[in-house]
């Protein structure tokens, strides 16, 4: 039933579903055979500064591993084109039409909090976030029989200290909330930190020390969760905070050669390749406690770089128009890589895939689809994992900021807008991916089926309410 009414809402909004296996998993019992699951996410990350993807400066020899022995996509885009609804859109499998979390900051609603500036100001903003009905991928996972651990970076807590990963799916929790500001100062190098709901204190970075970074921190928590879970199927949702700026790192060698570089994008780049050898520890780890084979590691970015960033100096967006905070190309399409030995075969995939797309591919790859809310947006992809095709492409794909951007993609075509109460643009991205040359005015009727499509993507929500919406 649940899965009939799934289809029949969105065949109703015009989304065509591939054929999708649902397997089912009774009880929720724990079969051997059920792979570990690693999910890595770095942020503001662009497109482009893999090698892996193209990049012609940032070393990143552990990720590249990870390509060039699984499954690389071309075409994966984020949940959005900032964090917390992105990431929402990740764990929700919603698109920000209908996701709880659509924007960092709401207009209305939320809970009023502090927000620290880099340059050190605090203003006073709203922020909302996942409420206990919200079924996230460690809901299912854990109804499944999976032991979920979320590390590092959650963003979907807004003000409400109860809204913390533990309390929101996952068994175990270590890192910092949005909700308690200080448990993440100074970035990367931080003092405070939460494990569980307990705020402990990192004693290598008292008093202003640099003893650890946060990447090796979080590698640490991630590799103990590990060790304790290691003859039981686990989902590990690893959230680095790199390269994310403030761009603050002390080991910098590998690109002291770069004579020509200023010093912040030296110190990008060093994230960018710290996390990298974070992560090969971390693969390490894996292989010495002889789960390698029987772990699926995905990796991905939550959006595009930033306006920090040094985009041009790096090619960080791949060439890309816009960048984070942006519904153009530069801002929500993302790195996506899939490996799992023996499993996942050696290739390069164009499908049209997003973040919403990972909860029922990780439901069906727990055995977990029963478990899944009656309403996503994403579909199962995990015949792509394992060398078959489906087809991804002839759907709609939603992004929106609400009352500020709106974006849609089907097969080759692409419509955004990026200013409140502006025409849509139309872009041919299989001739233009970076979005040049707008053909809006070259066919008039297909923008106005994206905007009648995209209007039906799009579900009030008092948070950010629109003019004339009701509730």
């Amino acid at each position: 039933m649940k899965k009939s009414l799934l289809a029949s809402s969105l065949c109703a909004t015009g989304i065509i579903l591939p054929q999708i296996i649902f397997a089912s998993d009774k009880n929720g019992e724990v079969s051997p055979d059920k792979p570990n699951i690693i999910f890595i996410l770095a942020d503001d990350m662009g497109y482009g500064d893999l090698s892996c993807y193209g990049n012609q400066y940032v070393k990143t020899p552990n990720i590249d591993r990870l390509a060039e022995t699984g499954t690389r996509f071309n075409q994966c885009y984020a949940g959005s084109g900032i964090s917390s609804p992105s990431r929402c859109a990740l764990m929700t499998g919603k698109n920000t039409g209908n996701t709880r979390i659509r924007d960092n900051m709401c207009t209305a609603g939320g809970i009023a909090g502090v927000k620290i500036n880099p340059n050190g100001d605090s203003t006073i903003v709203r922020r909302d976030n996942l409420l206990q009905q919200d079924t996230t991928i460690a809901t299912v996972l854990s109804a499944a029989g999976y032991r979920t651990c979320l590390v590092n970076k959650w963003h979907l807590d807004g003000y409400d200290k109860k809204a913390s990963p533990n309390h929101r799916g996952f068994d175990e929790f270590y890192g910092w909330t949005i909700s308690t500001v200080h448990s993440n100062s100074p970035y990367y190098y931080p003092y405070y930190r939460f494990h569980g709901d307990s705020l402990i204190n990192i004693p290598e970075n008292a008093n202003g020390k640099h003893g650890i970074h946060n990447n090796d921190l979080s590698t640490n928590d991630a590799i103990a969760f590990i060790q304790r879970n290691k003859d039981h199927p686990f989902f590990l949702y690893l959230a680095f905070d790199a390269p994310h700026e403030p761009y603050n790192i002390d080991q910098t060698g590998w690109y002291e050669g770069q004579e020509t570089w200023e010093p912040d994008t030296k110190r990008y780049a060093s994230l960018i390749t710290h996390m990298d050898a974070a992560i090969g520890r971390l693969l390490d780890k894996l292989e010495q406690l002889n789960l390698r084979k029987n772990t699926l590691i995905i990796f991905a970015s939550d959006n595009g770089a930033a306006i920090q960033a040094p985009i041009k100096v790096l090619n960080c967006n791949a060439g890309f128009k816009g960048r984070k905070g942006m519904l153009y190309e530069g801002g929500i399409r993302v790195p996506f890589i899939v490996n799992q030995p023996g499993k996942v075969p050696v290739q390069t995939l164009d499908n049209i895939i997003y973040f919403p797309d990972v909860m029922p591919t990780l439901a069906a790859l727990a055995e977990g689809t029963e478990f899944l809310p009656e309403y996503i947006n994403g579909i199962n992809i995990l015949p792509l994992f394992h060398g078959k095709q489906i087809d991804t492409d002839n759907r709609l794909l939603y992004w929106e900021f609400p009352g500020k951007q709106r974006a849609a993609r089907k097969g080759d075509w692409k419509c955004v807008t990026i200013k409140p109460n502006q025409p849509l643009e139309l872009y041919n991205l299989k001739e233009d991916p970076e979005e040049t040359t707008n053909l809006a005015d070259k066919y008039p009727e297909m923008v106005r089926e994206f905007d009648q499509e995209m209007q039906k993507m799009h579900i009030p929500t008092p948070n950010w309410p629109q003019p004339g919406e009701v509730f």
